[in-house]
């Protein structure tokens, strides 16, 4: 290369007119008027219009005439300011252009498969398969330097509260934490097998045992399981662990980073304590372990109010033990096709149907109106609806009531588009779930969490009344990560994997090595582990997780762009004992 870049193309000003520089970049467009050619050069750092005219050399124009889009060039010129009518305002260059003197072409590009520009509209297969051409789009560019930015204001924000940045093994012995892990075959060691962590929770458990009081880690991880918009078999996750803490102060350090983050990446204020709701609560009053703060929609308990009326569909219900849960909505827009259309959202819940009402100047109109006619003040205030709302009803068991109206309260709350950000705490987290298909309990997050001491008494006797120190971060509707106080007891450890159906064998099988660690004084320790991943690309506003990862996989958790999985040889597979019997090509054929 015999230009050496001396400025990138974002950064020239008015202040640096007739200066010469060299610029590095790719041409992102041409254009020839009579002789005179334009070319836009990009950059990760912006574009800077160059100019080929009467004062630049021969070669600079002929070397110009034979550029295309995405031709990787070096340009010498002189910064000279343009003229007041041609200035760009809306560009940072745009007051600005350089005179070329020389242009080296770096590199030649093949037709293209799709035009990059600010955005790239092609299709996501196309996209994932030339993924090296869709980071150079400017949105992909701007999330990968937003993934960088909020990355380094955590580790900074982080370390300023005293947390050590500690690396844990990512090969490690398989305790699977509820997903599939996935395993290494270890070739000194034949028939064995590594796992790659799902994520480091036993290992900074141990760092705490260890004395080092205060981790965080940018953390590596993976799950062989489905992927969905928001997962990936491999991410990324901010991984956070602390002792002598109670939830306050897990709370505390992480607002403080997340309000860091936010000012310095997106020059926003976040409002800090975040909400603490209960689990209890959030599925009482949104119908969601995950709600959305950013609109209100409360659901309302309409039971008193239903108890008083003759509709039968709502009297079984509660003379069952169920309830009837009420939602007011703007009435705007939303027709009796959409009313049908919120429907399905609570079907797919399990509601057996959603029953509806309008409000007007003079009562109720339309849908169970005729069934709550001697109580209609009562539900209107009941209901806090205007004339205009419209009254939605599901009437069933606590839970599914409460799943399918939050269900529909998410579906309009999507509607409404709402700006910026709303974080919260949910907190006090049942501690098991039973497993229908198994018949056992679960735990509703991983083994290691602290039950209350309230409930500690009805362990073994009522385990699903049994809370946890246990929370969830959520943003926006979406869970960012979760957390707890973990056991630090080992007999107390012992009686969950008991309950959960895991015996002292298997227990030690599995996490001897964590419980021998219990035997010599352990602190009470806890922490949290969100997805870097959703954080950013919440921040970024993109529908997936793909959008802010530089190359991710496909939703059959494959890369189209360097073919992985992919099969290796026979002698790769000797080397680690193994042999496969059977495989089928990409046709289905043995």
């Amino acid at each position: 290369m015999g230009l050496k870049r001396t400025k990138t193309c974002g950064e020239l000003r008015a202040a640096d007119a007739d200066e010469r520089v060299v610029l590095g970049g790719w041409v992102a467009s041409r254009r020839d008027h009579g002789g005179i050619r334009f070319l836009n050069l990009r950059d990760r750092y912006g574009v800077t219009q160059v100019v080929v005219d009467e004062s630049s050399p021969k070669e600079a124009h002929d070397t110009a005439a034979d550029l295309r889009d995405e031709y990787c060039v070096a340009v010498a010129g002189t910064v000279r300011l343009r003229p007041a009518e041609m200035a760009n305002t809306g560009q940072a260059t745009g007051q600005i252009e350089l005179a070329a003197a020389e242009i080296e072409v770096l590199s030649t590009c093949d037709p293209l498969p799709f035009a990059i520009g600010d955005t790239v509209d092609a299709r996501e297969e196309l996209r994932q398969t030339y993924r090296y051409l869709d980071l150079r789009s400017g949105v992909m560019q701007r999330n990968l330097v937003l993934r960088s930015a909020a990355t380094a204001e955590v580790r900074a924000a982080l370390t300023d509260q005293g947390f050590l940045e500690i690396e844990t093994p990512t090969m490690v012995r398989s305790t699977p934490e509820g997903a599939r892990d996935f395993v290494v075959p270890s070739r000194v060691s034949p028939g064995r097998f590594y796992a790659l962590p799902q994520s480091p929770q036993i290992f900074k458990q141990l760092l705490m045992v260890s004395g080092l009081d205060r981790y965080f880690q940018i953390a590596r991880c993976y799950r062989d399981e489905d992927t969905r918009g928001d997962r990936q078999p491999e991410f990324t996750q901010i991984d956070i662990e602390a002792s002598f803490v109670e939830p306050d102060d897990v709370f505390d350090a992480v607002e403080s980073m997340l309000a860091r983050v936010f000012a310095c990446c997106l020059d926003q204020t976040l409002d800090t304590p975040f909400p603490r709701i209960t689990h209890r609560e959030a599925m009482d009053r949104y119908g969601s372990e995950n709600p959305d703060l950013r609109y209100e929609l409360p659901l309302v308990d309409f039971g008193g109010v239903a108890g008083k009326t003759d509709f039968k569909v709502f009297r079984s219900v509660l003379d069952g033990g169920g309830v009837v849960k009420a939602l007011a909505v703007s009435g705007d827009g939303l027709s009796r096709a959409r009313i049908d259309a919120l429907e399905q959202h609570a079907k797919a819940q399990g509601a057996k149907g959603l029953a509806w009402t309008r409000v007007t100047a003079d009562g109720l109109d339309g849908g169970i109106a005729r069934f709550l006619g001697s109580v209609a003040a009562q539900a209107i205030e009941a209901l806090d609806a205007s004339p205009g709302d419209v009254a939605l009803f599901v009437a069933d068991g606590r839970q599914t009531a409460c799943q399918s109206l939050g269900a529909v309260r998410t579906a309009l709350g999507a509607e409404l588009q709402p700006d910026g950000h709303r974080f919260c705490w949910i907190t006090d987290f049942p501690l098991f779930e039973w497993n229908e298909d198994e018949q056992r309990w679960d735990p509703s997050h991983h083994p290691f969490s602290m039950p209350q001491e309230q409930d500690l008494e009805r362990l073994d006797t009522d385990p699903g009344s049994v809370h946890g120190k246990v929370y969830d971060l959520v943003l926006d509707g979406v869970e960012l990560g979760s957390g707890s106080i973990r056991i630090h007891d080992r007999a107390l450890q012992e009686r969950i994997f008991a309950l959960i159906g895991i015996d002292r064998d298997e227990a030690c099988r599995r996490f001897g090595f964590m419980l021998d660690a219990f035997r010599y004084g352990p602190p009470p320790h806890g922490g949290i582990a969100f997805g870097l991943d959703r954080l950013v690309m919440l921040m970024a506003g993109q529908p997936t997780i793909r959008e802010v990862i530089a190359f991710p996989k496909n939703t059959a958790m494959a890369s189209l762009m360097d073919g992985s999985p992919s099969p290796v040889d026979a002698e790769q597979l000797a080397q680690v004992g193994l042999q496969i019997t059977a495989t089928e090509d990409d046709n289905g054929q043995v």
